[in-house]
């Protein structure tokens, strides 16, 4: 029986790898977040996970839809060069599914 992808699987795991090589006390300079939007493939975030080595976090932040309150977002936290390279993968890979263009990415949740 295959294993059901689980977000909150996928933050622990990452956040326990985060402690034991660096302990509790981790500084946040030089590091840069990706906003992943609501509705994004859980497919396409372990792959953002995985390939570029990005740690997932929930984070609180202004949400500027309908009322504009404060929302947890989903966010993938990194250096400058993998945050950078993972957005160019994530647009590449939302407009690929948007497109219905499911022969050009690995992605199993596509039609």
């Amino acid at each position: 029986m295959s294993k059901t992808l689980n977000l909150d699987d996928l933050i622990a795991k990452k956040q326990a790898e985060r402690e034991a090589k660096e302990g509790e006390n981790v500084e946040l300079e030089g590091f840069y977040d990706l906003v992943i939007p609501p509705g994004t493939l859980l497919s396409i975030i372990y792959d953002l996970v995985e390939e570029f080595d990005l740690e997932p976090i929930i984070r609180k932040m202004q949400v500027k839809i309908a009322n504009s309150e404060e929302r947890e977002v989903l966010v993938l936290r990194g250096s400058l060069e993998q945050v950078q390279a993972a957005e160019k993968f994530l647009y590449e890979e939302m407009n690929s599914w948007l497109a219905g263009d499911s022969a050009g990415s690995k992605n199993p949740d596509k039609a």
